[in-house]
């Protein structure tokens, strides 16, 4: 059975103050039970105290000491709230009783006697509360006397009481679930309208947002987050169409050139030394293709997370292996540097930190002269391990700090110089880094070089 929202949350409210209601009425009819038996407990006790001094039993022959009050009208008449009086002698047998008992007679358990407790009987059609006690004559028990008032006017006040109470409690029950659908139905109203208004955004108005019309509570942090879901969304698809735009730009280039090359070798017949001209320049438009594609792939295989397996490594052996590699593969000078004598171990993915190295050499390479030296700086900077790749390069302009990282980007003066690129190796060790939980910062000065560093998180 499926309810609505409002529904579960009427119900539940509406139980669990059913409950409540139902110990409040509880101890209502307890507390009012308990104060009227109290109340006809205490007459009767001092009704008892009266007369245990006025009446003996001498020889079995009652006595008084003031015979007019066995006279009294309470004794004599049933009136309202009339005390009945009964004396018995230690076998139980009545040997006198008040006149407004008529012909009955009140019930003696000897086993009760001197206990000072009251108890309900039936007394012919009435229903009585009594209390007994031994009557001494000189250290000798020769009676009891039993006191009794009627107790069918209380009984009667507490049935209707409860009486009363079970029909309040349904009549409470359901107004209190109709309040509580209301008022949980004016809850869940900006709910609503959070839905709906989600449900008109679609690919083609992402930049719509939801209002937050209401105060800053659970229901404004749903509409923030949501809010800032469609943010993160729409720079997504953003980042994805330029990303797309930028892929096929670049693709295209190459492309071109492959074409107009075959074209112009189809057109007539040439000399070898063309063919083979042409053929080369053919082939470095197919070795571009190729390197934007297997940078996409690379690109594509850090989005994914797929290499982020962490374990320790030994940082300061780790850089010393990717500077003889790179140095060998790519005939240039590397300077390594560690700071410090002892191993630094490090938690991170291998495979992506030898990516990130790789890429930052290969930026230092391609943008500084061939004669200048790369450093590459092992160390710690407040207490956290630190890689930096320094150059002495051409330097960037301070507007493109920030852009150097986003994919195809590449900087004016590298288009204008022909230097080759595809403007996907930074934005490769920001997503890396971004995934293994690095820090990547740059500082560059035009005409002197840039300076990355990666920075390692604390091992604890």
């Amino acid at each position: 059975m499926n309810l609505s929202y409002k529904e579960r949350i009427a119900r539940r409210l509406t139980g669990v103050t059913a409950l409540i209601i139902l110990g409040v009425f509880a101890i209502i009819y307890l507390v009012v039970h308990i104060t009227v038996v109290n109340t006809i407990d205490r007459d009767l006790q001092l009704e008892t105290d009266k007369h245990k001094n006025q009446i003996f039993l001498v020889n079995g022959e009652i006595r008084f000491v003031h015979k007019n009050e066995w006279q009294e009208q309470e004794h004599s008449q049933l009136q309202i709230n009339p005390i009945f009086i009964e004396i018995v002698d230690t076998e139980g047998e009545s040997m006198d009783r008040s006149p407004n008992l008529q012909n009955n007679h009140l019930s003696f358990y000897p086993e009760r006697a001197g206990s000072g407790e009251a108890w309900t009987v039936k007394a012919g059609s009435r229903e009585l509360r009594q209390m007994q006690i031994p009557l001494i004559n000189q250290g000798v028990k020769e009676g009891y006397l039993l006191v009794a008032k009627s107790f069918t006017d209380a009984r009667k006040t507490l049935s209707n009481l409860r009486n009363v109470l079970l029909i309040l409690y349904p009549l409470i029950l359901i107004s209190l679930f109709l309040t509580m659908r209301y008022h949980a139905d004016q809850s869940i109203d900006p709910l609503r309208q959070i839905i709906r208004k989600a449900n008109q955004i679609t690919q083609s108005n992402l930049n719509e947002r939801i209002p937050q019309n209401g105060p800053n509570d659970e229901i404004g942090q749903l509409t923030q987050s949501i809010n800032g879901l469609l943010s993160r969304l729409e720079q997504a698809i953003i980042r994805e169409k330029q990303f797309t735009s930028d892929a096929s730009h670049e693709l295209r280039t190459p492309l071109a050139v492959l074409r107009g090359t075959l074209e112009v070798l189809i057109r007539k017949p040439r000399s070898t030394e063309e063919y083979e001209l042409k053929i080369q320049s053919a082939l470095q438009s197919i070795d571009r293709m190729s390197d934007i594609i297997n940078q996409l792939l690379a690109l594509a295989r850090t989005e994914s997370g797929t290499n982020m397996v962490k374990e320790e490594v030994e940082l300061i052996t780790l850089c010393e292996e990717i500077a003889d590699e790179q140095a060998k593969e790519k005939g240039r000078t590397i300077r390594f540097e560690s700071a410090v004598s002892a191993p630094i171990f490090i938690m991170c993915n291998e495979k992506s930190l030898r990516m990130i190295l790789r890429n930052l050499l290969a930026n230092a390479f391609k943008y500084s002269p061939q004669e200048c030296p790369v450093r590459l700086k092992v160390g710690y900077l407040d207490g956290r391990a630190i890689v930096q790749v320094i150059d002495q390069g051409e330097g960037i302009l301070p507007e493109n700090l920030t852009k150097i990282f986003d994919p195809f980007f590449r900087q004016q003066s590298a288009l204008e110089s022909g230097k080759p690129g595809t403007g996907l190796g930074l934005a490769i060790v920001r997503k890396l880094a971004d995934e293994g939980g690095l820090e990547v910062s740059v500082r560059s000065e035009l005409g002197k070089g840039s300076e990355f560093t990666i920075l390692f998180p604390r091992i604890s």
